[in-house]
């Protein structure tokens, strides 16, 4: 029943004979509102337009909601690429996208979330992102821990190649899932720079317009135990307190696990009124807060790249990120390294950046060289040299 894979050499679709047919699983990628890996699959798939052959069919399975249709794509796919919309009531991966490989499966099957489909082609290459659930278990339910380790421990094994997209990850998944090095390819992720631009104090969105008050600490990232999110809170009121800073503390991000506990923290804390929840930001609203901000906040507990931190460097706002897990590895010199654990480690980092000129200078010209080693293009050239 695994690993089904149809003989062939080529297909016909629309009467076009193509030497090679690659499918990618695209059924996250084109969510309204995107975060951490919908994003890379986004991304990655836009940039694939420019690196995959053209005498090569590439066929995009998406989820086909019931009465609605396809989702929509924002962007121009060649003429070599179709759409194929898959509808299942449930466990879309593992019924439809089954059903289509047992029926007609591509040539290759790139799956850039994780998750392979019980029946695959032969050639199979999954994206695994991070083991969080391994290494940060009270940030997840028992159902999400025992799904997660079962599935993505499946798919590391049944994929022919296995795509991780840190030195960190790749470590992660050869111990605990004793996968063959050989099997596995490194391939860094990207950032989006599309909204940079020079600073601009006087344009702040409407949803955060309060914030040109004063100056701001920020955190992107989703609300939950994993993004180590109570700790920056009581490190901010311990730099409110021994410091007196001036600034407040914006938490930009969708709730997850463990969300009430840092609502709770927040109301207790009698700096309430300095912290700002923003909920889920847009594109451009991130980029409007990203710019403006003194500091990043990112000492999160496990992550298997983190794309925040270069944004963050991108636009000259100085990191304060965790000494763990990918994040020394994706920051490089370009940011200040603390334990994560430790609220004064987190407090103290934050303070070395606002009181030292010459360290906070320093640190973003490091940061600028640094994001220089990441783009999508890149990311996505290699990755079409591993379906090809």
């Amino acid at each position: 029943m695994f690993g089904i894979y149809e003989e062939r050499k080529k297909e016909v679709i629309w009467s076009k004979t193509y030497l090679m047919v690659i499918g990618i699983d695209a059924s996250r990628a084109f969510l309204k509102r995107r975060t951490g890996i919908e994003e890379y699959s986004y991304q990655v798939i836009r940039h694939l337009r420019d690196t995959l052959p053209s005498d090569a069919q590439v066929v995009l399975y998406v989820r086909k909601k019931w009465r609605v249709g396809v989702p929509e794509i924002d962007f121009a796919l060649p003429k070599n690429w179709v759409v194929r919309g898959l509808w299942a009531p449930r466990f879309w991966t593992q019924i439809a996208l089954s059903i289509e490989m047992l029926w007609r499966a591509p040539d290759v099957l790139f799956v850039p979330a994780h998750t392979v489909p019980l029946i695959h082609p032969r050639r199979t290459v999954v994206t695994i992102h991070g083991l969080e659930y391994e290494f940060c278990p009270e940030g997840y339910s028992l159902w999400e821990r025992i799904y997660m380790h079962y599935s993505i421990k499946f798919s590391c094994q049944a994929a022919s190649t296995v795509i991780c997209v840190s030195e960190n990850t790749k470590r992660d998944v050869m111990k605990l899932y004793q996968v063959a090095e050989k099997k596995i390819a490194v391939i860094s992720e990207g950032y989006n720079n599309k909204f940079q631009s020079p600073n601009d104090k006087n344009q702040i969105i409407s949803k955060t317009q309060d914030t040109k008050i004063k100056p701001y600490l920020l955190f992107i990232g989703r609300l939950e135990e994993r993004k180590n999110v109570v700790r920056m809170i009581e490190a901010f009121e311990l730099l409110k307190e021994k410091y007196q800073i001036p600034h407040e503390l914006i938490l930009a991000g969708k709730p997850g696990y463990g969300y009430e506990r840092i609502c709770a923290k927040i109301q207790d804390s009698r700096f309430k009124n300095h912290i700002k929840e923003v909920g889920y930001v847009t594109e451009e609203e991130k980029w409007d807060l990203l710019k403006n901000a003194d500091v990043f906040l990112f000492p999160t507990l496990y992550e298997g790249f983190g794309i925040p931190v270069l944004e963050a460097q991108s636009v000259g706002v100085p990191v304060v990120t965790s000494s763990t897990s990918s994040l020394p590895e994706v920051a490089g010199e370009g940011a200040i390294l603390v334990d994560p654990t430790s609220v004064e480690s987190i407090a103290e980092g934050v303070e070395a950046l606002l009181s030292d000129p010459k360290l906070h200078s320093g640190i973003i010209e490091k940061a600028t060289r640094n994001v220089g080693r990441y783009s999508w293009l890149s990311c996505a050239h290699k990755i079409a040299d591993t379906l090809q």
